[in-house]
């Protein structure tokens, strides 16, 4: 059954309410009929990164509900879910087995021990120089087993995520019955978080290696391809690894589409955004906001250095409460990767602006996602970064059902609810979509399907658009 082309809710399952059950209510009673799908993130038992540290798939953490309410979601929406890939927990029955009995472990290859990863035992300088990691360490944790040994095992995130290695029949086997075990449950879209990081080889960057890549992904769509599932894979780089995989049949993010939008507006020039409108892939899910930071990496050669530099210093001096320190170790994250900040936050809490954004990322060719903050129009939450001194929990506030109510009824937000009601329902979208020519601060694109048309006229450098219908 085909993913409707409507507008997709990216939440936490207790991020808009305490549970499942606050969740159904919130889209009923409060955002009703807009959303024609929900990406759930990890709702799993998980020991840390907010559910990305799942300790099984075969289960929903108690304290967030039951699999009855992720098939009511189901049973409304078209409904994603997450399949961390790369890793699993260190307290999951799997490692803890592991490390009791080491060899004699049944899950023992489900993991990448350096011993036998590398030729002579041991990477070389060199070797760990070239692996592509966004932690400031080597990617291992060195593990002791019950019989007092000690030995290095890949760890690429945080150390409560334990890599896995995809090249095992053990770990595919247990791939297979989680993917189905989800499947079974009404998930229809399958996100591969971190799926880039699955290609492990000897002497390569370990990060988006072909051919491998190609197999590892064969592979997952194998699992669940007598569904009828999509299958997501979840890649943040260079704009050139999401066309690749376009071009082998696969749905991609565009990454690269809130970075472009926030130059576009800071500069009032919108060349940049435009040229990516018109090489963009067509299979898309387009996002400005999710869990993480608005990426860096991913417009490389998009924009100069200096364009991706002076935007970076306007989210800090334009944004609002946004700041720098924020983005940095201290804060467990780099700001030449990602920048945590909302997106309405980042654009000065500025409505016009941040309608405008929204409305030049519906016209973009793809499925919008719109996150449960940025569909409140939500600020940055500097409570909570420094209650936990976590820099990506400034876009992860928890709203109660009180605070939904309050904050669905700002003109702002209202607006947002408006425009993305246009979005599902307008048919134009069905059709061919068109780039019109336009000077540099304006962005005009066109919808066409038979009788239907729509246009989107905006002004980067007043801050205006008009959606002109026929």
């Amino acid at each position: 059954m085909p993913i409707r082309n409507a507008c997709q809710l990216i939440t936490y399952a207790d991020g808009l309410g305490g549970n499942l059950t606050e969740l159904r209510s919130a889209l009923a009673q409060y955002l009703p009929n807009l959303f024609g799908g929900v990406h759930l993130l990890p709702f799993y038992p998980s020991s840390g990164d907010r559910g990305f540290a799942p300790l099984t798939y075969n289960e929903v953490d108690p304290r967030l509900g039951s699999w009855e309410d992720v098939e009511a979601i189901a049973r409304d929406y078209d409904l994603m879910v997450d399949m961390m890939v790369n890793h699993i927990s260190r307290r999951s029955e799997y490692f803890q087995d592991f490390l009791q009995k080491k060899d004699e472990s049944k899950w023992a290859g489900l993991f990448i021990r350096f011993k036998d990863f590398w030729p002579e035992g041991e990477p070389s300088d060199e070797d760990l120089e070239k692996i592509y990691t966004r932690k400031p360490r080597p990617p291992y944790l060195e593990v002791e087993f019950a019989d007092g040994s000690q030995e290095k095992i890949w760890c690429t995130f945080d150390f409560e995520q334990i890599d896995l290695d995809l090249e095992s029949p053990s770990t595919r086997s247990l791939i297979r019955e989680f993917l189905q075990n989800l499947c079974g449950h009404g998930a229809n879209m399958i996100r591969l978080d971190a799926f880039a990081y699955t290609t492990k080889k000897p002497g390569t960057n370990c990060f988006f290696v072909e051919p491998e890549v190609w197999e590892h992904l064969s592979f997952a769509h194998s699992c669940i391809r007598d569904c009828g599932e999509v299958l997501l894979p979840e890649v943040h780089e260079h704009y050139s690894m999401q066309k690749r995989i376009a071009e082998h049949g696969y749905p991609v993010y565009d990454f690269a589409l809130p970075m472009l939008v926030l130059q576009a507006l800071y500069d009032g020039d919108a060349r940049n955004l435009k040229r990516w409108l018109s090489i963009c892939p067509r299979n898309q899910f387009t996002t400005l906001d999710t869990h993480d930071g608005i990426g860096v990496v991913d417009v490389y050669d998009l924009m100069s250095e200096e364009e991706m530099e002076r935007t970076k210093e306007n989210v800090y001096s334009k944004g609002a409460n946004v700041k720098r320190i924020y983005n940095t170790a201290k804060y467990q994250n780099l700001d030449v990767y990602q920048i945590n900040c909302t997106y309405y936050s980042a654009l000065g809490e500025d409505d016009d602006a941040y309608l405008l954004a929204r409305a030049l990322q519906f016209f973009t060719p793809g499925i919008p996602q719109v996150y449960y903050v940025g569909a409140l129009a939500g600020k940055n939450d500097i409570e909570l970064v420094e209650k936990t001194q976590m820099g990506r929990n400034i876009n992860r506030h928890n709203y109660s059902l009180e605070e939904i109510a309050a904050e669905v009824q700002r003109p702002v937000v209202k607006r947002l609810f408006d425009l993305m009601k246009f979005r599902n329902e307008c048919l134009a979208f069905e059709g061919s979509y068109e780039l019109l020519p336009s000077p540099d601060h304006i962005v005009r694109i066109r919808w066409h399907k038979g009788a239907h048309s729509t246009e989107l006229y905006a002004d980067l450098a007043a801050t205006h658009f008009e959606i002109r219908t026929h």
